[in-house]
């Protein structure tokens, strides 16, 4: 990555442009940075930047500290806002290829690959830069490669519930259509039992008729039967 080398050469061609005060934070930011005390060089670069809002070495310096410490961000944000607003090619160049970094470090290779693009824009022979932008179309394409292949996954796995789902509600219809089966089966014999047990009552009914009219039969036969005498 481009850093502090690149920071100090903006520093030394801008530093009669500033304060004593903003020159005396840099510095101390400078030497922090140098030391791997990125906090401490953070720190100082916001206070040249309370001198100064929009002193952009301080607002470089301060996204490169920021970017050390993995706080991607707000680094992004600061290089943002310099790539996007300095008219310096050389400045726009750097700020882009950071910014190229900070997107590598999130992962996001698309958005990375047009930070790389605007940085060889603005310096079409910065090797590092080139490598960085045919390092990050290689992460993209295996990105959506893999993208592509987890959809295709996904697709595999509805497809396997869905059928699964089919298949479920098939056997549930099939058993709803053998319990139909049965609870009709059980209606019919009910029925039949019923109209069975009528028959038979009937038939009993028909058997005792006829017994009582036999009985009611014999017993007239037997009945003597007096008869008067002439007067």
């Amino acid at each position: 990555m481009r850093f502090i080398l690149s920071i100090l050469c903006i520093f030394a061609i801008t530093m009669n442009l500033f304060s004593q005060n903003e020159r005396k934070y840099i510095r101390e930011g400078n030497k922090y940075y140098n030391k791997n005390n990125f906090n401490e060089a953070e720190v100082n670069y916001r206070k040249s930047l309370i001198k100064d809002s929009t002193y952009k070495i301080g607002k470089y310096n301060l996204a490169n500290s920021l970017y050390k410490q993995k706080n991607f961000g707000e680094a992004e944000k600061i290089y943002t806002q310099i790539a996007e607003n300095e008219m310096d090619k050389n400045i726009r160049s750097k700020s882009f290829h950071n910014l190229g970094n900070t997107y590598l470090q999130s992962r996001d290779f698309q958005k990375a690959v047009d930070a790389y693009k605007q940085s060889l824009k603005a310096n079409p022979t910065d090797i590092e830069t080139k490598y960085n932008l045919s390092y990050a179309l290689q992460m993209l394409k295996q990105q959506q490669q893999q993208n592509k292949n987890n959809k295709n996954n996904k697709n595999d796995k509805d497809k396997k519930e869905d059928k699964k789902d089919e298949n479920q509600q098939s056997k549930q219809n099939k058993d709803n259509q053998q319990n139909n089966d049965k609870k009709q089966q059980e209606q019919k014999q009910k029925q039949l039992k019923k109209e069975e047990a009528e028959r038979m009552l009937e038939a009993l009914k028909n058997d005792e008729k006829k017994t009582l009219d036999k009985v009611k039969k014999q017993k007239v036969v037997g009945v003597k039967v007096k008869t008067e005498k002439d007067w």
